[in-house]
């Protein structure tokens, strides 16, 4: 699969409103008595990998924007 300009950006958009739902659940007060799936904690974590994966897909479209190659760890280099 190729993740050209189009389908990151709609992935970008399916992840903000992701982190806009899980905002949204964590702000609602706790009613002790009702079971949930998934705590009010949770969506704390929801929303931190949210950012995560934004901040990645954000390098992504910057590389595809203004042709930029970033490299990673090719396991060359000076050892530390």
């Amino acid at each position: 699969m190729v993740l050209n300009l189009p389908v990151t950006l709609t992935i970008i958009g399916v992840v903000v409103v992701l982190f806009a739902f899980a905002n949204w659940r964590a702000r609602q007060p706790a009613e002790p008595l009702k079971v949930r799936m998934i705590t009010p904690s949770m969506y704390n974590v929801i929303q931190m990998a949210c950012i995560v994966a934004l901040l990645y897909l954000l390098v992504h479209v910057l590389g595809l924007v203004w042709g930029l190659n970033f490299p990673g760890r090719q396991g060359g280099g000076r050892p530390f």
